[in-house]
This record gives C-alpha cells, structure tokens and sequence, in this order.
C-alpha cells in the first residue's frame, strides 16, 4: 500500500510541480488582469450580495443564500483543517503564503466558473437544473467531446475521492479525541449522508443553509482563541511564514519548491477554484444575475484562502503542533488544546464533523451532476447508494494514499475545465462589468 501511495504522490507532483504551477497561476493572474481586478475592484460589492433576496427568477432550484451556503459548505471540507495542517507539516510554514497567493489570484477564476455557471446553465422552473462546466464547454465553447471528458473525469474525482478524504480526516479526530472505532465514523457518517442525499438538491440546499454558517462561525471563534492566547509569537510565526516562502535552501529543511508544491495542493483542494464545481452550485440559483453570483463565488473563495486555511496554519505554527510529530486533524486538535486544555479537541472534532459531512453532502450533488451528463439519469439513484456506502471504507483507508489520490484526481479535473473558463472569460468580463441592481 505505501509503495502504491508513494507512486500516485509521484505522478500527482509530476502534475503539480511545475505544471499545474504555471497553469493555475498564469490563469489566475490572466483572468486577474481580464476581469479588471474584480476580487478587489468589487470586493465591497461582494460584501453586499451575501445575503441578497431571490430576484423572482422562475428558473432555479435553490435561493442565491442557500445556492451560496451549498457552495460554501462543500469548499470548506476537512481539506481546509486536515489538508493544510498537513500541508504544513510536510512542507513547512511557507505554504501558508502561497495558500494565500494562489488564493488572491483563484478568486478571479471561481468568478468566472460561477457567472458561465448560470450564464449557460438549463433550468425548468424549480424542480429541474442542470449546471457545470459540462453546460458552458457545450453550449459556449461548442466542444461536446471536451464537455464529455470534463464529465467523465469529474465523476470519478468525486467518487473516488471526496467519501474517502472527508470521512478519513473525521475518523482520525473522532478517534483520536473521543475515542469512537474508525469504523463506527465511517457507517454513521454514511447513513447521515444518505439522509440528507436521497432528497436531491432542496433537501442539500437546506441542509447547508443552517449547517455551513454553524461550522464556520464555531471554527472562527475557536481559532481566533487560540491566536489571540499565543498572540506574542505571531510576528515571529509571520516573519517564518515569509522567510520560508522564499528561502531555497532552508534551516528547517523545506525550501521555496516544496512550500509552492504543498501550498498550491492544499490551497487548490481548499478552496476549489479551478475545480469547476462553482459552476454547478451557483447554477442552481433562483436568479437570472450573474454577476451576483460570480460576486458570492468572491467572498467564498476570500473566505475559504483568508479564513479558515489562515486559521488552521497560524493554530498549529503558533503552538508549535506542526513539529509535534502529529499531522492532519491530530495536529491541530493539539493545538487547540494547547489553548483550551480537555477542551480543544472536542471543539477540532465537532468542527471537523461539520466541515466533513456538509462537503460530503455538497460533492454528491456534484457528482451526480456529473455522472448524469456522462451516463444519463439512470445513475442518479444508484449512484447516490454507492457514494454512501463508500463513506465507511474511507474511515479505515490510509491517510497518506487517499491525499495522494485526491491531488492526482484534482489535477486531472481542472485542465477541460480552465480551458473553457479561458476561452469564454470575454463573456465573464462583460458581466463582471454590470452595476449591481438597486434590489440586491
């Protein structure tokens, strides 16, 4: 199994290392410079469409708050606890830096997904949409072929990777801190998932819509705790986090190489610009504004790259969990209980339930959509079975080969993807170009 592991992380660094470096990141700064420097020019914008009413639109399935907290809550998985604290720890405190410049110039492209998203999306009424990347590589790029194998790469990312990365990180944590068998996670979380999933995309826009805001208020509080209790170490934490972004040969042993490399993984897996999944949640929308939601795809990316990532690195740099030997959600349960003793990692593990299971629920929606494209919608209901009853095999599965899988997979999905949100990027920024209406 290692040697398995230890080949996908291979070829997914191959991948990573340095092309999806000059992808990504001549992508982002690309759309940066085409969409005038929306993620700043219209950041107060952004702040005003966070909680904007339904504009009355017939087509759509969700509200513009609940298509917003479906996206949200499926962006900030235990990928932004369990991902960046390993990130971390395997290449050292400069990862947090460049978590937060891929994350700058990300925003520009989950813009773009969001507002091709609803631009190109089939919506009848509220009972029927389709959304994604799929829709605008057809109907905007007029290219089937690259829309089917942007389908059928991205189903199988979200089969093969998000049961088994999200239950592992909860697992981990139930375990380590409550004590409660791997397996027992895994069949708990699965059955919830099923609840919730078998209702289809109403059923997951309610559920997110009262748990994201919950998990992201808890996880804020408790790591703004931990900062504020070891608050005299931050200048040196922030001086080590920049001198370690930079330094090729480093005293800790990491290097300026292997910071991007983790930084880029984890920050992509954070905050999933690129992914194409903004598409299919702000494409559910009840709305006929684009740009309100290419706006909402802004401040979730600022929330994910600057809020909760930010606050898992600086937890586990400022109690020097990082060096502990622990990593993934083990590290930053120690952190907070350095911070509150016998209490912490009840708070890491609640909050790492939360992050888990309303990704869990978001990216069966996303790979339902997927696969229906791909397949058709007989799968649909077979699928949503298969992808809970996967979710107990990744509490017993390694931690090391499922982030391998799961980066290998990540940069497969983005490629089809980035070629669309590129070659229709004119159409984004026209629509970045709108006034907001007096009624948002």
């Amino acid at each position: 199994m290692q040697t398995l592991a230890s080949l996908v992380q291979s070829t997914a660094d191959f991948l990573f290392v340095p092309i999806l470096v000059i992808v990504l990141f001549g992508t982002g700064l690309f759309l940066t410079v085409r969409l005038g420097g929306v993620q700043f020019r219209r950041f107060g914008d952004a702040v005003r469409t966070f909680f904007a009413r339904e504009s009355g639109a017939t087509g759509g399935a969700l509200s513009p708050f609940q298509a917003f907290m479906t996206a949200l809550g499926a962006t900030i998985g235990t990928g932004n606890i369990a991902g960046v604290a390993t990130g971390v720890v395997s290449g050292g405190p400069g990862v947090l830096f460049w978590i937060w410049c891929y994350g700058f110039f990300a925003t520009a492209i989950k813009f773009c997904e969001a507002v091709l998203g609803l631009t190109f999306r089939e919506a009848a009424g509220r009972e029927t949409v389709r959304s994604g990347p799929m829709y605008y590589l057809r109907d905007g790029l007029r290219s089937p072929a690259l829309a089917m194998t942007y389908a059928a790469v991205a189903g199988i990312a979200a089969l093969t990777t998000t049961p088994f990365t999200q239950t592992n990180s909860i697992a981990l944590v139930m375990n380590s801190e409550v004590g409660v068998p791997l397996w027992m996670t895994g069949v708990a979380i699965g059955v919830l998932t099923w609840l919730v999933i078998i209702g289809g995309i109403k059923s997951i826009g309610k559920a997110a819509e009262k748990l994201t805001p919950l998990k992201v208020g808890l996880y804020l509080a408790g790591g703004l705790f931990v900062i504020v209790s070891f608050a005299a170490r931050l200048p040196d934490v922030l001086a080590m986090v920049f001198r370690e972004a930079f330094t090729t040969q480093s005293a800790l042993g990491f290097g300026m190489f292997t910071a991007i490399r983790y930084g880029l993984a984890r920050g992509l897996y954070a905050n999933e610009a690129g992914y194409g999944t903004a598409a299919v949640a702000y494409g559910t929308a009840r709305s006929d504004r684009a740009v309100q939601q290419g706006l909402n795809a802004v401040m979730e990316t600022f929330i994910v790259s600057f809020g909760t990532c930010t606050l898992t690195a600086l937890t586990i740099l400022l109690t020097g969990a990082w060096t502990s030997g622990q990593t993934s959600t083990a590290a930053v349960g120690l952190a907070f209980d350095a911070a509150m003793p016998g209490f912490g990692g009840y708070v890491v593990a609640l909050c790492v339930f939360l992050f888990g299971y309303t990704t869990l629920i978001g990216w069966a929606y996303y790979g339902e959509k997927f696969l229906e494209y791909w397949l058709g919608a007989r799968v649909v209901m077979p699928y949503r079975w298969i992808y809970c009853l996967l979710i107990p095999l990744g509490a017993l599965t390694r931690v090391d080969l499922v982030w391998a899988w799961g980066d290998l997979m990540n940069a497969l999905q983005i490629f089809p993807n980035l070629i669309g949100v590129v070659a229709l990027s004119g159409i984004a920024a026209a629509i970045g170009r709108e006034r907001l209406r007096s009624d948002v």
